[in-house]
């Protein structure tokens, strides 16, 4: 979702991006024992090795997977890395992909993913192993913020903690914001595929491509991956299973809070190609490019600080529930065939197994401040729902300026994060289409575990917002401790949440061990596990809310 419901709440920011210190932390170079030298299909790198509770996890940074996207290679689907022959020193994060209110070399004021340049495509890797014929389960995290900001370096993604449990962690970096996701004609024009858009999808098809081919010198399973994500990386990992240029790349996938409102509603987080380009010539002109001159080398021309300062000033006349994502991915007949509500509802997916949930309080954290009046609120319901508004004003009334808030994030919570999860969850656990041609999409059902997690950590203000969940899955719940006492509960949670993630990344199956019991999704029973101060199952999550988006999206 955009950005600044990243940063509407100091609790927020203070859980999501507090720093990690790991310490210990011992270089180690070539022909030194375990992984210390890592033999990539680009060539050698060396890493370092931390010692975390008597295990030996190993750590790669900033290791590039695609060439620099810069000059002539801004606005193209990633290439292939220049070899090199001298070990390189993996140490250090790379620079994160350049956002808004940033330029190149600049340090974020607000959110610590360090500098930024548009040389950024880079990952980052941790491994337990003890030499590569481990061939240990796979874990390749694509991170959230809208499609506009964020960074696979972030602290709260660290990866050591989860290293610990015998998974390699991968986090990466991709193209944000008009970098990531602008369309134009003449873009599409040059393009082989006759397309444009979606290079921040490109990007993370080409991650994981440098996954499968280079993960195993890590001592991971190429045969083993899993994706996971959360909010527009949960976003992008629907999109992927969608996607026939994904298919055979993973293995199975965790989606944590993704969205897909886009088709029946009045709002939109995918778009066609045609409404995209026509949005790029909107942005050239807001860039001076001179329409009946060299558009792209004018366009290439230009600076990240015009760039981004031009992509940020249609968002301040616009607001999430009325248009939905400013950059967002786009059904280009290429990555995405359709939109990927429609592919979803068809069955044409991959087959694969899928972990997949949202938080109780998803909406709170958009919607902090928000002034809305009671006929404004109705508008905007009006808008989102079309014919089904009446239906959705009585699930969710506002008869008084105060209950407008409250309503607008229960709608958002049920319908934006709940309503999509149970439609996936759906979707995957039915047969799909008859597997057509090479695309390789469609088949069978395969297993999915649908979740709410409805912890709330020290009694904030928020709830149980979106994206609190993900110090709990990556073992960093002691994030907390900045903003009071960190509970033995969340502690507890924690190590159970990474223990469903982790076993469900290595067997497809989250159970083991003395966690409770997670029942398998199916339609019938629609079953779901909540995870909070309890654990235990549940049926039937915000049905009415989720059947009447199932309407909207004209699937009854």
């Amino acid at each position: 979702m955009r950005s600044r419901g990243w940063i509407v709440s100091g609790i927020a920011a203070a859980l999501l991006f507090g720093a990690i210190v790991v310490a210990g932390a011992t270089t180690l170079g070539c022909g030194q024992a375990g992984l210390g030298q890592v033999l990539l299909d680009s060539g050698p790198i060396t890493g370092a090795r931390e010692e975390v509770e008597g295990r030996d996890i190993w750590t790669f940074k900033g290791v590039p997977y695609a060439a620099p996207p810069v000059g002539e290679l801004r606005w193209q689907a990633p290439r292939p890395v220049a070899s090199w022959t001298e070990p390189r020193e993996s140490k250090t994060y790379s620079p994160s992909c350049p956002q808004e209110g940033q330029s190149e070399g600049s340090m974020v004021d607000y959110l610590p993913v360090g500098t930024t340049s548009e040389d950024c495509l880079y990952l980052n890797v941790w491994s337990p192993a003890a030499s590569p014929d481990d061939r240990l389960p796979v874990m390749v995290w694509i991170h959230g913020g809208s499609f506009e900001s964020g960074s696979g370096s972030m602290p709260v993604y660290e990866g050591t903690n989860l290293a610990t449990r015998g998974i390699v962690v991968v986090t990466i970096n991709y193209r944000l914001g008009p970098l990531g996701f602008l369309a134009h004609p003449a873009l599409s024009a040059e393009s082989s595929e006759g397309v444009s858009g979606n290079y921040g999808l490109l990007d993370q098809v080409a991650a994981l491509r440098w996954v499968r081919n280079n993960i195993a010198g890590f001592g991971g399973d190429p045969a083993n991956v899993t994706v996971f994500g959360e909010s527009a990386g949960g976003i992008s990992i629907l999109d992927l299973i969608v996607s026939p240029l994904a298919v055979g790349l993973f293995d199975r996938a965790i989606v944590q809070s993704g969205i897909l409102l886009d088709y029946g509603f009045g709002v939109s987080t995918a778009g066609t190609l045609e409404a995209a380009e026509t949005a790029g010539e909107d942005y050239a002109r807001l860039l001076g490019v001179d329409a009946a001159g060299d558009v792209l080398a004018q366009m290439r021309a230009k600076t990240l600080e015009e760039l981004l300062g031009v992509a940020a000033a249609p968002a301040e006349e616009s607001s999430l529930m009325e248009q939905g994502l400013t950059w967002k991915p786009i059904a280009d007949g290429y990555l995405l065939p359709d939109l990927p509500s429609k592919l979803w509802a068809e069955g044409i997916r991959q087959s694969v197994p899928l972990l997949i949930g949202s938080n109780a309080d998803e909406g709170n954290a958009f919607l902090a401040g928000l002034t809305v009046s009671v006929g404004d609120y109705e508008a905007r319901m009006r808008q989102i729902f079309g014919p089904h508004a009446e239906e959705a004003l009585a699930l969710w009334p506002a008869v008084t300026p105060e209950e407008v808030t409250p309503a607008f994030s229960r709608m958002l919570t049920e319908v934006g994060f709940a309503s999509t999860a149970r439609f996936a969850a759906r979707a995957m656990s039915a047969p799909g289409a008859a597997t057509t041609g090479a695309s390789g999409l469609g088949g069978p059902a395969a297993p999915v575990y649908l979740y709410q997690f409805t912890r709330v950590p020290l009694d904030n203000p928020l709830g149980a917002f979106h994206g609190v969940e993900i110090p709990y899955v990556f073992g960093t719940a002691g994030l907390f401790s900045g903003l009071g006492q960190v509970l033995q509960t969340d502690y507890d949670l924690s190590a159970t949440i990474s223990g469903y993630w982790t076993r469900f990344a290595a067997t497809g199956d989250p159970n083991g061990g003395e966690a409770p019991e997670w029942p398998r999704y199916d339609e019938v029973s629609d079953r779901h596990l909540e995870l909070g101060d309890t654990i235990g199952a549940g049926f039937g999550l915000h049905q009415a809310a989720c059947d009447l988006a199932d309407r909207v999206r004209g699937l009854d």
